[in-house]
């Protein structure tokens, strides 16, 4: 960066604030590649078929999904599945192979500067200057944003606020903590209030404070009408923060519901504590298996995903699709109560002692096992 150009950016800041944006309905056509055109709430984004090779490794095969103003959408999958890359594609910083983005029901141009002030990007690297202090950062992103003067002073002081720098705003931000960095990383993506923000790992490697900060930051932008888009490896983060999750693997969608609906077809798990193990497996063959706890203590689990006996085909694994689950394997609660009461019975019979019993219920990071596996991701 020309050091001449702080001097142009830098000017006495004000406190005036502006309130920020709002949902919108727009004219969009029924059918992206019609002509046609109804009056309807439009999507913020549209993702049709998303296509990414390189060579002969196709990084993305098939991604569709879509994303409505004020909402929080979690994008999902383990390392190499092509979630970076799809969002570099969303951002206009990647050229699909085949397949498009649409915004507010346009075709997206990357190389259109209108459509692009739309967007808002927090990479997972940080993209700020280390030698310039907050608000140097924030004045000279909004003037390539396309800020005017009096404007990027303003937001530049509601930015700061909204990210709890105002106390460290002149502070060489190369100084700041990981937590102080990641806010800043944040903020100078809300410089020219974008409709549509896509975060990559917006928390990672910060300290509980700034997590809860940043996450509270979100979902005032999400009040306020704004589209995110939200990768991270966090799973009970993702859960907590967004209406909808979309999880890709091998670069295609498997599964892009509402969370509630995902995790219904998660079965939870009964975990019986006992004093041992050993010996044993025959008796709950068909009715349990045999592990250990998260403290590596024994114990029988009894899932509440009916068994399958071998040979037995009338019943397969749970389904995910984009947009529809189904969990056909998935038991009746007096399916459970019967197979949890069998085993106690079983447990008194051999003299096995009880110690305690502890549910694991349904979460993100199961379904997200359950669907990816867990072989080790490079």
């Amino acid at each position: 960066m020309a050091t001449e150009t702080i001097p142009q950016i830098l000017e006495d800041r004000t406190t005036d604030c502006s309130p920020g944006p709002v949902t919108k309905k727009y004219k969009i056509p029924t059918d992206p590649s019609s002509s046609s055109q109804s009056t309807r709430a439009v999507n913020l984004v549209d993702v049709h078929h998303l296509r990414k090779s390189y060579g002969d490794h196709l990084a993305v095969k098939d991604v569709s999904f879509s994303l409505e103003a004020g909402e929080i959408l979690g994008l999902l999958g383990p390392n190499g599945a092509g979630k970076s890359t799809t969002m570099m594609m969303i951002a206009g910083l990647l050229k699909p192979s085949s397949g498009d983005v649409w915004l507010k029901g346009r075709k997206f141009d990357g190389r259109d500067l209108l459509q692009r002030k739309l967007l808002g990007v927090v990479p997972q690297e940080y993209a700020i200057y280390h030698e310039l202090n907050a608000i140097d950062n924030l004045l000279f992103f909004g003037k390539l944003y396309g800020l005017g003067p009096k404007e990027r002073k303003a937001r530049c002081d509601e930015v700061l606020q909204q990210i709890g720098l105002t106390e460290a705003a002149h502070r060489p931000s190369g100084k700041y903590s990981g937590g102080m960095k990641r806010r800043l990383n944040f903020g100078v993506a809300l410089m020219h209030k974008p409709e549509v923000l896509i975060l990559d790992e917006p928390t990672v490697g910060i300290d509980p404070q700034s997590r809860s900060h940043l996450m509270d930051c979100v979902r005032q932008q999400a009040v306020q009408g704004t589209g995110i888009i939200y990768a991270s490896h966090y799973m009970e983060e993702v859960q907590s923060i967004c209406q909808r999750v979309v999880i890709i693997d091998s670069g295609q969608v498997l599964a892009n519901d509402s969370i509630p609906n995902l995790l219904a077809g998660v079965a939870a798990d009964v975990y019986l504590y006992v004093d041992r193990t050993a010996g044993i497996s025959d008796e709950f063959h068909g009715l349990g298996r045999l592990g250990v706890g998260s403290d590596g203590e024994p114990a029988v689990i009894i899932s509440g995903e009916a068994p399958v006996a071998p040979g037995d085909c009338g019943r397969g694994p749970l389904r995910y699709g984009a947009g529809t689950m189904s969990a056909e394997n998935h038991v009746a609660p007096g399916d459970l109560a019967w197979r949890l009461q069998t085993a106690l019975h079983k447990l008194a019979t051999l003299g096995i002692h009880v110690l305690r019993v502890e549910t694991q219920q349904s979460n993100l990071e199961r379904l997200f096992l359950q669907l990816t596996g867990k072989t080790l991701r490079d």
